[in-house]
C-alpha cells in the first residue's frame, strides 16, 4: 500500500495529498503516518511547499471528517433507540444507556474530538459519535481543524526535516499505532467487563 500511496502523491501533487487524506479519514487502514511524512519529504525534491502540503492535507482531512460526521447524524439517538427497542434485550442495552452515553459526549465531546484527532484509527472514527450526539457543526469543525492541523503540521515538518529518511518516522509511528491499538483493545475489554458485571448485579438484585 505504501508504494501505491507514494506513487499517487508523486503523480498528482497537492490534489493527491488532498484525496489521500480524505480517503484516510473515511478508510482508516490508509495510514496518514505514511502520507504526511512523505508529503513533507516531497517538499525537498519537488516544487511543493510545506504550507501547501499542510493546507492540502488539512482540507482533505476535514472533507473526510465531515462525511463521517453526517453519517453519524443519520445514526442519531432516536434511530439508536429504535434499534435498542428491537435488539436491546439481546445486547443488554437500554434506552437509558444510550442517553447516558449521549450526555457524556455532550459534556466532554468537544475535547474528545480535539485530542482524538491525534490518535490513530480513533482520529477518523470520532467524527461519527460527534454527529450522532448532535454536536454543533461549527464547533465540531473548529475542534477538528485544530486537532487535524496540529497532527498534519507535526508529521509534515518531520518528513521535511528527515528528507530521504522520511520512512524512519513511518516506522516509529507504526509502533505508536500498535501500542494505541493494544491500549484501545484493552480498554474495550475492561469497559465491557465492567458493563456486563454491573448489568448482572442489577438483574440479580431485581430478581
Amino acid at each position: 500500500m505504501q508504494v501505491w500511496i507514494t506513487d499517487f502523491m508523486e503523480q498528482f501533487g497537492y490534489f493527491g495529498i488532498f484525496l489521500m487524506l480524505a480517503f484516510e479519514n473515511i478508510f482508516p487502514p490508509i495510514p496518514s503516518e505514511v502520507i504526511l511524512p512523505f508529503g513533507g519529504f516531497m517538499t525537498t525534491t519537488t516544487n511543493l511547499t510545506i504550507p501547501g502540503v499542510i493546507i492540502a492535507a488539512t482540507l482533505g482531512s476535514l472533507l473526510g471528517a465531515v462525511i463521517l460526521y453526517y453519517i453519524g447524524r443519520l445514526l442519531d439517538v432516536n434511530r439508536l433507540e429504535k434499534i435498542v427497542e428491537r435488539w436491546g434485550g439481546l445486547l443488554r442495552i437500554s434506552k437509558k444507556d444510550i442517553h447516558k452515553a449521549d450526555a457524556w459526549f455532550d459534556k466532554y465531546g468537544y475535547w474528545t474530538v480535539l485530542f482524538c484527532r491525534m490518535v490513530p484509527l480513533v482520529r477518523s472514527l470520532i467524527s461519527i459519535p460527534a454527529g450522532m450526539s448532535g454536536m454543533k457543526f461549527g464547533v465540531f469543525m473548529i475542534f477538528t481543524t485544530i486537532g487535524t492541523l496540529g497532527w498534519n503540521l507535526l508529521l509534515v515538518l518531520i518528513g521535511a526535516a528527515l528528507g530521504e529518511s522520511w520512512e524512519d518516522i513511518a516506522m516509529y509511528m507504526d509502533m505508536y499505532s500498535n501500542v494505541v491499538y493494544v491500549l484501545l483493545a484493552g480498554g474495550v475489554v475492561i469497559l465491557g467487563y465492567l458493563f456486563f458485571r454491573k448489568r448482572s448485579r442489577k438483574m440479580n438484585t431485581e430478581g
